[in-house]
């Protein structure tokens, strides 16, 4: 039977935090992979791109593999009803639990993060203490069936992460060699550990506004669950 994998799409989506794991994942042999969203209208990336829900979520099937991705758009899935209540329903029997970049904050902001080992985008790891996730600064972090990603660029890590979970480390290596995945950056700036002092400033002040916003959703989730 083909494994059921689902990826929610939702408004100012970060692309690549979805489309990365999905090229990995909708490489498997007999999957089926799904773009949730409430409808099927088309949605509109942070950057732009227009992307399509395939199912909505009363027509979404049981799903084996569950991934929230991030993006500017998850402030409001954070305090968005229905949106939590359909990732705990699918969580409550997928075999995992995943999510790429800001996608764990809207996993811990559905209760599903307490206790847990998790990351995040390194701008915002702090706030996954507020929802009760033990903070890892690592690209992929597993807890049990949880299997959560760093920032956007992470999300291709996770996905082959779990793909070999899934079958095994030969078939991910295979999809890692036909993506031809051997990155080599430029610049030594992916990470605050290694990007000059200056380029790890502006970064803060770009994000401070997001930053904000979301801590005071997160505190709101935090207060809602009795965290």
């Amino acid at each position: 039977m083909a494994l059921q994998i689902g990826f929610l799409l939702f408004p100012q989506v970060q692309q690549l935090d979805l489309t990365g794991p999905y090229d990995v994942l909708a490489s498997l042999p007999d999957v089926n992979v799904h773009l949730i969203w409430k409808d099927l209208m088309p949605v509109t990336a942070s950057t732009g791109l227009v992307l399509k829900p395939t199912t909505t979520f009363d027509d979404c099937p049981a799903l084996d593999v569950i991934c929230i991705p991030g993006g500017a758009g998850v402030g409001p899935l954070m305090e968005d009803e229905a949106t939590l209540a359909f990732i705990n329903t699918q969580a409550a029997n997928a075999r995992y639990v995943t999510s790429v970049c800001t996608g764990s904050l809207v996993l811990g902001a559905a209760g599903l993060l307490k206790g847990k080992r998790a990351t995040t985008h390194w701008a915002y790891h702090d706030l996954l203490g507020t929802l009760g996730a033990v903070p890892v600064n690592e690209r992929v972090v597993r807890d049990g069936n949880l299997l959560t990603g760093g920032g956007i660029t992470a999300g291709i890590d996770f996905a082959l992460t779990l793909a070999a979970e899934l079958f095994d480390e030969d078939t991910a290596q295979v999809i890692q060699l036909q993506l031809e995945y051997a990155p080599a950056p430029p610049f030594q700036a992916g990470s605050p550990d290694t990007a000059p002092h200056t380029v790890v400033q502006e970064a803060q002040r770009r994000a401070a506004p997001s930053y904000q916003q979301r801590k005071a959703i997160t505190e709101r989730a935090a207060a809602r669950l009795e965290i």
